[in-house]
């Protein structure tokens, strides 16, 4: 019991580290600045949608639909750019909120099981964003806009900060907030959170919209960073990389828990291994098929932990 819950509890910061230390003795040019910089501005949009998937899976839930929503606030940003960038990056986070409010109605409201809920949403959102689009891929030209993807503050690119400032901030939602505590209640044990008086759909609902919000700006971020909205490629795949990271990083897909630092390790180690792969040559669909090992292996280990 005590390994089990070990290997839950560090196992992600175990295989960073392991990870990190093959790197610097197998792969050339790995310590460097621009290297670094470069994972951490690839690992930033996962880091981010693994928050939000976070604080769903932490209600017992999922959401399959990240990835759409990342392509239709991308696709929707081109139409708005030309008022400025400010209106068209809250264009975005608000079609994200609607995504994720339309989410949670059917979850709490219709009670409809997340999965099936979310994947409507999953193949309906970048189906509208391909339609936006006119299936084509739309370059975006504002120096503003760019700098949120490509730009620094004092050395550091800002969408690692806006990262690093969410992760902070989901945290404290989670540990110091009532909002956070209530969460957690619910994914623990639904029905006795509802006889004990806890609003457990407006819980519910607010969290899949949070997960909206953040998938949103994953999307605002993966454009600045593309120069382009391209929303059949932009956030393809997103929500496997998110629940990896998140399971990953300590959250059991049961419910009744968060672990908001142990997520963005969990981000942090999906693009170390996809940087490894790709570096040594191997093709990028090996990566998918890490991480499918890396769910089993993780959920394997909570569900041991779970019945011990």
């Amino acid at each position: 019991m005590t390994r089990t819950r070990w290997l839950q509890e560090y196992g992600v910061y175990l295989a960073v580290a392991g990870l990190f230390a093959f790197n610097l003795l197998f792969t050339e040019n790995f310590v460097s600045a621009a290297n670094f910089r470069t994972q951490l501005l690839q690992a930033a949009p996962v880091c981010i949608v693994a928050l939000g998937m976070a604080l769903v899976i932490g209600t017992e839930g999922v959401d399959l639909s990240v990835g759409a929503v990342m392509a239709l606030s991308a696709a929707l940003i081109p139409l708005y750019l030309g008022y400025g960038p400010l209106l068209a990056v809250l264009v975005a986070l608000v079609v994200g909120l609607a995504a994720g409010l339309f989410n949670g109605f059917l979850v709490a409201q219709l009670g409809i099981q997340p999965i099936v809920a979310t994947l409507g949403l999953l193949v309906g959102g970048r189906g509208l964003a391909l339609v936006i689009a006119e299936g084509k891929l739309v370059e975006v030209r504002s120096p503003e806009f760019l700098s949120l993807g490509n730009g620094d503050v004092l050395g550091i690119p800002v969408s690692v900060l806006v990262a690093a400032v969410l992760a902070v901030g989901v945290g404290l939602l989670v540990q110091r907030t009532t909002f956070g505590r209530q969460l957690v209640a619910i994914g623990g044990n639904r029905s006795a959170s509802a006889l004990a008086g806890l609003p457990v759909k407006r819980v519910l609902i607010g969290v899949y919209a949070i997960c909206g919000v953040l998938a949103g700006v994953a999307g605002v971020l993966a454009t600045a960073r593309l120069g382009a909205s391209d929303p059949a490629d932009i956030g393809l795949l997103m929500e496997l990389s998110a629940i990896t990271a998140v399971v990953v990083g300590g959250t059991p897909l049961t419910g009744g828990r968060v672990r908001v630092f142990g997520t963005v390790m969990g981000a942090v180690l999906m693009q170390l291994v996809r940087a490894t792969l790709i570096k040594h040559d191997l093709p990028d669909s090996a990566t998918q098929m890490v991480q499918a090992a890396i769910i089993i292996a993780a959920v394997y280990v909570a569900r041991e932990r779970s019945t011990r």
